[in-house]
């Protein structure tokens, strides 16, 4: 039976509400496909959990909030992925649609090209919301079917046709995604993030076919849909981006030398418009951009109704500054010093400057009265296994939230948790390369206090930065000190592959046990306890005085015992602990220090 379609020139908020439901479904029954495009082949590749969680939580806002008005409706979308996001794939689609919902904001209906422009806005503001862009990632398949949706857009004004060629258009570019990041090519996978996001646009092509025909999608569109993700999809997880985001960022650190950096400060400031400043002057973007181009480079300038957010690199963060309180008031300040960053980088530190990591709280955030029975300082770290939550809150932690590579926990989760916190000042431990940029962004919907992401990667580093903290210290040196033992720190886990593969010249095969050292498979063998002393090998191969094992839901104390006993024949000068941390899926954790 053949069934005619009428042209769907325009869509409003009712449309693009079935448009999100049906991504989201097809996000949702596609997760493990996601997960199962992880370049490490452990059993917790999580960006399709964590895209499919922050998807939930912006659909279940949409569905508080409906409105027949797409602007209405795109922002209630965006509100919900940006408190629900997860994971840096989680943290960039909520970007991705927040420039997509400021895109839409005023309309009640768009027609293609608004659609196309939309989507250009959504990238533009997720490539903002990444320091260093790196190719080869969700930001490339998100920028290339933007790009081609705008030219689409001038030729076609039917929004199904333009979103099938703008789904193909992003499908091709997650098939290139190998060759733009070495990482991936390696393992013979494609982007995770790039190929949710293209499960999320093949619901909004069921959905646009489903309002143009009335009819579900036909077969040789199933057909071309179990072609493309049968040719060219396989993916990778979050933490193993975060390690070629790493990789790919350092090596041009290398060509220059520290001396040769012009402008020495990354200074970043939020600016609340003032009325009287302004003088009843309308405030313009483009004018306050050209002013502080004058002071440096890598300027970046984003107005959203009365604030304004500034990035700037200058030698003279203060007369930048001096500038923008001529418009309003300062707040959310944060000075990096470059030139020492750039020392740590070529030192091997992967970690910034201990002082960069520190934001100025916000001027009179609050009142007295209300925060008078604050403590001074606090925590929120995030762990893995009921055995390792006690210890972080035997060590002082206030709030521990459950979490580590299985489950991130959502920006709105670490927004809670903070405000959980009766303190002057929260450090955030997220213990995971993968929860990091949530806790940044959690950082920019706390106001009252001051909150210091300590950028920890894994659970040893954050046990390292709660055992440095020092309550007398004031908050600066409290993150230098943290700084100094997270860098001291070896981290290893133990696990088991979930698929055959190679990488950087480990052959593994599915079922073996695999030692990672500081995100780094070092070992594949079929037995647990030759894995175990071959990590362990590494993780000591520089020295240390302290090795503590974290045992995991299915480690067996025989077992445990072998490997005690390993270390103290073996490293006779070493001394071991051993304690109990129920973290699922990794036999052991190990730090050595």
């Amino acid at each position: 039976m053949v069934f005619l379609s009428k042209r769907l020139n325009v869509i409003n908020g009712n449309d693009f509400i079935r448009m999100v439901e049906k991504g989201a479904q097809q996000l949702r029954d596609n997760v493990d496909k996601v997960n199962a495009l992880n370049v490490f082949p452990v059993p917790d590749g999580d960006t399709g959990t964590n895209m499919n969680l922050t998807l939930t939580s912006g659909v279940e806002e949409l569905r508080r909030r409906p409105s027949g008005h797409i602007g209405k409706a795109a922002d209630a979308l965006a509100k919900g992925l940006l408190m629900g996001a997860r994971g840096n794939s989680g943290v960039i689609l909520s970007q991705l649609f927040r420039g997509f919902s400021k895109s839409v904001f005023e309309s009640e209906t768009i027609d293609a090209e608004g659609f196309a422009a939309a989507l250009q806005n959504g990238v533009d503001m997720a490539y903002k919301a990444v320091v260093k862009p790196v190719e080869g990632t969700i930001l490339t398949v998100s920028r290339e079917a933007a790009k081609h949706a705008v030219q689409q857009a001038k030729r076609t004004a039917d929004l199904t046709e333009l979103m099938k060629d703008v789904w193909k258009k992003g499908n091709e570019a997650l098939s290139r995604t190998p060759d733009m990041l070495p990482v991936l090519k390696q393992v013979g996978v494609v982007d995770a993030g790039g190929q949710g996001l293209m499960y999320i646009y093949e619901g909004f092509v069921q959905a646009l076919q489903q309002l143009s025909s009335g009819t579900p999608i036909n077969d040789s569109d199933a057909a071309e849909r179990a072609r493309v993700a049968d040719d060219s999809i396989h993916p990778v997880t979050s933490d193993a981006f975060k390690h070629a985001v790493h990789e790919a960022s350092m090596k041009p650190q290398a060509h220059l030398a520290t001396e040769d950096i012009e402008f020495g400060y990354c200074t970043e400031f939020m600016v609340r418009l003032n009325e009287q400043k302004l003088a009843g002057a309308a405030f313009d973007e483009n004018v306050f951009r050209r002013q502080l181009s004058d002071f440096g480079d890598s300027l970046l300038v984003v107005a959203d109704d009365d604030l304004v957010k500034v990035h700037i690199h200058a030698e003279y963060p203060g007369s930048v500054m001096n500038l923008a309180m001529k418009y309003g008031d300062l707040s959310r300040i944060k000075i990096e010093n470059m030139r020492d960053q750039h020392t740590h980088i070529l030192h091997g530190d992967d970690h910034p400057s201990p002082a960069d990591a520190v934001g100025k709280p916000e001027a009179n955030a609050g009142s007295a009265d209300a925060q008078s029975h604050w403590k001074r300082y606090g925590f929120v770290s995030v762990s893995a296994g009921q055995g390792i939550s006690n210890i972080m809150s035997s060590l002082g932690v206030n709030r521990v939230l459950q979490g580590g590579q299985t489950m991130n926990p959502s920006t709105e989760d670490i927004v809670k948790a903070i405000h959980e916190v009766d303190a002057q000042t929260v450090f955030v431990l997220p213990n995971n390369s993968n929860i990091i940029l949530a806790a940044q962004q959690a950082v920019e919907l706390v106001e009252e206090k001051q909150v210091v992401v300590i950028p920890t990667k894994t659970i040893p580093q954050g046990i390292a930065a709660v055992l440095a903290f020092r309550e007398n210290a004031a908050s600066d040196e409290n993150a230098d000190l943290m700084q100094q033992a997270i860098q001291q720190v070896q981290s290893g886990l133990v696990t088991y592959a979930v698929r055959d593969t190679q990488i950087d010249e480990v052959d593994i095969k599915q079922g073996d046990y695999i030692g990672i050292h500081n995100n780094k498979i070092v070992t594949s063998d079929s037995d647990l306890l030759a894995s175990c002393k071959k990590l362990v090998d590494s993780l000591l191969s520089e020295g240390a005085e302290i090795v503590t094992l974290y045992t995991g839901e299915e480690a067996d104390e025989a077992r445990t015992g072998e490997l005690v006993q390993y270390l103290e024949t073996s490293y006779t000068d070493v001394e071991v602990e051993v304690h109990e941390g129920g973290q699922p899926l990794y036999y052991y954790i190990i730090s050595a220090e």
